[in-house]
């Protein structure tokens, strides 16, 4: 039998699996530090287990790494991992500098099912969602890998944000990114990350707003992208099955703080959605939501008929919105002399081979 990936299971689902089968259940703990806290990949160096407790973890688990098929740095230090899975498959996620700390942008799925025009990965198609073990463990690796920066002792402290932007749309993998979400928020020993750091991108799939606010608190990002159906649902098809009411209305409802805000993306795209017109529409449209807007100029790619807008449009945009008092910033582009685009790097390399 294909042993399980021991990063598929939470830390109380650890200790229940330890009980029944006859160990402790507060061994889960002192594995789980190895795994996240330590970064072993091996049973047998889990020193503090009794060697019969290794041998059934060996025997019933495994712990792997995921295969760096490539790999592209860019000049603003953005860097772009293509991931080779078990399968033959393959995702990506991007680690993305600031000031003073990391954010990695991670996938949910292999290519992605909900079909946006200007999406690079949707002309992938859909090929499987990825297992929870596979969501953390673009976590547990890029911190393992992550470039330390000078003066720092602990490379992890300047991994702050996570983002589930890449490939895939999240809430249609909501079991497996549940299962992940356990462990990347474990506070005793899993990977520590607070739900104030992790952000999570959808295309509007509103059924699983209220489980995920209410089960993990973590930050919502809605890629909204039109203020009219019309137009929404010639660029995301599944607007045809939530439109925008329907949206915004579950977006009202999302369970916050009274500080927190849903981020809403908007991708300007010339000529389609970045007139002033669109601009006031949007502030209108989203007078009923605690809201931030981020504006993203669209990322050219080679077959897309879509363009950029130019500078002064886009900055127009954001006057506008600015002038109706919401917070809005133009997303700046990383990685543009790389592999920039989400599914790019994946596109290339299948590309490859079947050339």
């Amino acid at each position: 039998m294909e042993k399980k990936d021991i990063k598929e299971i939470s830390q109380k689902k650890l200790a229940d699996w330890l009980q029944e089968n006859g160990e402790k259940p507060y061994r889960a703990g002192q594995v789980f530090k190895w795994l996240y806290l330590r970064q072993t990949d091996s049973f047998d160096e889990m020193t503090d287990l009794s060697k019969n407790t290794r041998e059934i973890l060996k025997n019933n688990f495994s712990i792997h790494r995921l295969e760096k098929s490539n790999t592209e740095i860019s000049s603003d230090g953005t860097i772009k991992y293509l991931f080779r899975l078990e399968d033959g498959e393959y995702t990506e996620c991007v680690l993305i500098p600031g000031k003073n700390r990391y954010t990695l942008c991670i996938s949910s799925q292999v290519g992605c099912a909900q079909g946006c025009r200007f999406c690079l990965t949707a002309r992938g198609g859909f090929k499987r969602n990825l297992t929870s073990g596979e969501i953390v463990s673009q976590i547990r690796d890029i911190l393992h890998d992550i470039p330390k920066k000078e003066g720092e002792p602990d490379t992890a402290k300047s991994f702050q944000n996570i983002v589930f932007m890449g490939m895939g749309e999240p809430l249609a993998n909501f079991s497996n990114v549940s299962d992940a979400l356990e462990i990347i928020m474990d506070s005793d020993y899993g990977l520590k990350f607070s739900s104030r750091k992790i952000t999570l991108s959808t295309c509007g799939l509103v059924e699983r707003f209220n489980d995920l606010g209410d089960r993990f608190g973590v930050n919502l990002a809605v890629s909204l992208n039109a203020t009219d159906n019309e137009t929404r649902t010639s660029l995301m098809p599944v607007n045809r099955i939530y439109p925008i009411e329907k949206l915004i209305d579950a977006c009202a409802r999302f369970p916050m703080t009274k500080r927190e805000k849903i981020t809403f993306e908007y991708i300007l795209i010339k000529g389609i959605n970045d007139s002033e017109k669109n601009a006031l529409d949007l502030a209108k449209l989203l007078a009923p939501v605690k809201a931030k807007i981020n504006l993203i100029p669209f990322n050219e790619f080679e077959g897309c008929e879509f363009k950029t807008p130019d500078e002064e449009t886009i900055l127009n945009f954001l006057s506008i919105l600015h002038d109706k008092g919401y917070t809005a910033i133009v997303r700046k582009s990383m990685g543009k002399d790389i592999s920039a685009a989400c599914g790019q790097l994946r596109a290339n390399q299948i590309n490859k081979l079947s050339s």
